[in-house]
C-alpha cells in the first residue's frame, strides 16, 4: 500500500508526499529564511520557503527524469513520493539491458546538471540585489550539490545504479553488478554514520546527526538492495523440478463421476489434487468445479473424461523453468497451485506456495518450521514481508536477457 498523500499526478505517474517532508519544508524554511534578512522580515521567511518548494520541485523533477525514460522504455512508473531524504520514483521493474538501465539512472543527474547551468544562468542576468537573483543562485547551487551527492557510486544512489549498470556490462552479470553496487553503498553508509557521530561527539557540530542519519539511509537501503539481489538470483536459480512435489493423485479416467465422488471426495478431510489417465496416457486435470456443474442425476453415465482440462489447456510449467516463472504464472492467473510438466509432456510435479517458500528457504539455508510451510499451503498466501509475488513480477524479465 502507497504511504504518504497523494497530491495529483504528472505525465501520468501518480505524486505522493510524505509526512516527513513537512518537517523538511519547515527546517528548510527556517534555515534559509535568515539569509535574505536584508529584504525585510516578511520577504526574507517567503523567501525561506520558497527555497524550500524549490528545492522539493528539482527533487521532483530530478526523480521525473529517472520516470520518463524508464517509461520511454516501456516501463511502468507507478509513483513518485517526496519524503524526508528528497525522492524516490517507483519503478515497477528493471531496465533490460545495462545501456538502458544507465540510462534510466544518469537521467536524474542530468537534469539537475541542467537545472543548475539554466537558474546560474537566470541569477547571472540578474543584479545582486534583487531578490530572484538570490533565490536563483542557491537553488542553482542545491541542484548542483543534488546532481554530485546522487553520483557518489553506491546504492541507493544514482551513482550506485551507474556502477551497477557499468559492472553488469563487463560482467555480463545483473546480481554482481547489485552486489559491487550495494558493498559500496553499505561502505558508503557506514562511512558517513562514523563521520557524523565523530563530527556530533568530537566536533560538537549538530550536523553531524544529519549526516549520520543520511549514512543510516544509505546504509539500510544498500543492505535492502543486496537481500533483494539475492532472492532474486535465487528465483531465477531454483528450477520447477526442485521445487516441485508429487503431492497428486492419478485416477482412472473412465471412472463415472459418482464412483469419483464417492470414493475421493465424500470421506476426504480435504481434496487433493486429481489427474486423469487412461491407457497409459494422462487426459488432464480433473476440475472438481467442473463436476460441481454437472446434474447429480448425469454422475452415473458420465465419466472423468467430461471434466477433465486436457494438459495442453492447463497453465503449466516444464521442469526446467525457473522458479520464478512459476510464481508469477500463480499470481497472474490467481492459481492455488500451478502444473509441472516433463519434457515428453507428462505430470511430473505441482508446485504451490508453501513449496515455494520452501525451496527458496532451503537454497537460502534458512530454517522455516514444516508447520509453517503447511500453514502456507493451507492459507494459500505467502508470509508476511515476504511478497514473493511482488518480486517475481519484477524478476521474470530477468530470465529474457
Amino acid at each position: 500500500m502507497q504511504a504518504g498523500w497523494r497530491i495529483g499526478s504528472i505525465f501520468g505517474i501518480p505524486l505522493y508526499i510524505d509526512p516527513s517532508w513537512f518537517l523538511i519544508v519547515v527546517l528548510v524554511t527556517f534555515a534559509n529564511s535568515q539569509d535574505y534578512v536584508e529584504w525585510g522580515q516578511l520577504l526574507s521567511w517567503g523567501a525561506g520557503f520558497a527555497v524550500a518548494l524549490l528545492l522539493f520541485a528539482s527533487v521532483l523533477l530530478h526523480e521525473l527524469g529517472h520516470s520518463l525514460i524508464a517509461k520511454s522504455q516501456g516501463i511502468q512508473v507507478n509513483s513518485i513520493t517526496l519524503f524526508l531524504f528528497g525522492g524516490i520514483a517507483s519503478i515497477e521493474k528493471e531496465s533490460k539491458t545495462p545501456g538502458q538501465a544507465f540510462q534510466v539512472a544518469i537521467a536524474g543527474p542530468l537534469v539537475s546538471l541542467a537545472l543548475f547551468f539554466l537558474l546560474t544562468g537566470l541569477a547571472q542576468s540578474l543584479p545582486d540585489t534583487n531578490l530572484i537573483h538570490a533565490i536563483a543562485s542557491r537553488i542553482g547551487d542545491i541542484n548542483l550539490i543534488l546532481a554530485i551527492f546522487n553520483l557518489i557510486p553506491g546504492l541507493p544512489l544514482d551513482g550506485g545504479q551507474v556502477l551497477k549498470a557499468t559492472v553488469w556490462r563487463i560482467t555480463g552479470s545483473r546480481f554482481a553488478g547489485v552486489r559491487w553496487a550495494a558493498k559500496s553503498g553499505q561502505f558508503l553508509g557506514w562511512g558517513a554514520i562514523l563521520l557524523g557521530l565523530f563530527a556530533l561527539l568530537a566536533a560538537n557540530n549538530y550536523s553531524g546527526l544529519w549526516i549520520a542519519l543520511i549514512g543510516l539511509f544509505v546504509l539500510r537501503n544498500a543492505s535492502s538492495y543486496s537481500r533483494m539481489g539475492d532472492l532474486q538470483e535465487t528465483l531465477i536459480k531454483i528450477k520447477a523440478a526442485d521445487a516441485m512435489t508429487r503431492d497428486f493423485r492419478v485416477i482412472d479416467a473412465d471412472m463415472t463421476l459418482r464412483q469419483f465422488a464417492d470414493d475421493y471426495l465424500i470421506a476426504a478431510d480435504s481434496i487433493p489434487v486429481f489427474f486423469a489417465a487412461s491407457a497409459g496416457r494422462y487426459r488432464g486435470f480433473v476440475s472438481i468445479e467442473a463436476l460441481r456443474m454437472v446434474e447429480r442425476s448425469e454422475w452415473e453415465k458420465r465419466t472423468l473424461h467430461d471434466v477433465v482440462t486436457p494438459l495442453d489447456e492447463l497453465i503449466a510449467i516444464p521442469e526446467k523453468a525457473p522458479l520464478v516463472e512459476a510464481i508469477a504464472k500463480m499470481e497472474d492467473h490467481q492459481l492455488p497451485r500451478i502444473t509441472v510438466l516433463s519434457p515428453a509432456g507428462a505430470v511430473a510435479g505441482v508446485i504451490d506456495r508453501g513449496d515455494v517458500v520452501r525451496a527458496v528457504a532451503k537454497s537460502l539455508k534458512v530454517a522455516i518450521p514444516e508447520a509453517s510451510i503447511k500453514r502456507i499451503k493451507e492459507e494459500g498466501d505467502y508470509p508476511p514481508g515476504l511478497p514473493l509475488g511482488q518480486i517475481a513480477k519484477t524478476t521474470e524479465s530477468y530470465t529474457e536477457n
